[in-house]
């Protein structure tokens, strides 16, 4: 029990809890964005084509009442919310490589040793030149 609080606290005190809290308030309030997208654009405009409009889209078996066009709205949240959180990946992790190459690509500045050694290695080849 003891090993498991300690390592609760390692995990506490790391910062990638703070990392998480921050993603869950921006997913919440993503969440209500993506909502508000589908019950004020999407659902009024798939709805033209039921008279009820989306949402009222029911079937009933005997006494159940299954809620068809909440759900379908549910799966194009879904989807909605998958697709932008893959173009987030996806430019996240390619603006990640681009800075990669770039660091990859640009030569290293030679250290003060090196420098040292290239003027000795030109006078000495300068006197042999001689």
């Amino acid at each position: 029990m003891k090993k498991l609080l300690n390592e609760f606290k390692t995990f506490i005190t790391k910062g990638n809890v703070m990392d998480m809290a921050v993603g869950v308030i921006i997913g919440g309030a993503f969440t209500g964005l993506v909502t508000s997208l589908l019950d004020n654009l999407i659902s009024p405009i798939i709805g033209c084509f039921n008279v009820n409009g989306f949402n009222g889209l029911t079937i009933t078996i005997g006494k159940a009442q299954l809620g068809i066009g909440a759900f379908i709205m549910d799966v194009i949240n879904f989807l909605i919310m998958a697709a932008v959180v893959f173009v987030l990946v996806k430019s996240i992790n390619t603006a990640v490589n681009k800075f990669k190459k770039q660091e990859e690509a640009a030569p290293a500045k030679p250290s003060k040793e090196e420098e040292l050694l290239t003027e000795i290695r030109d006078l000495l080849k300068a006197q042999a030149d001689k």
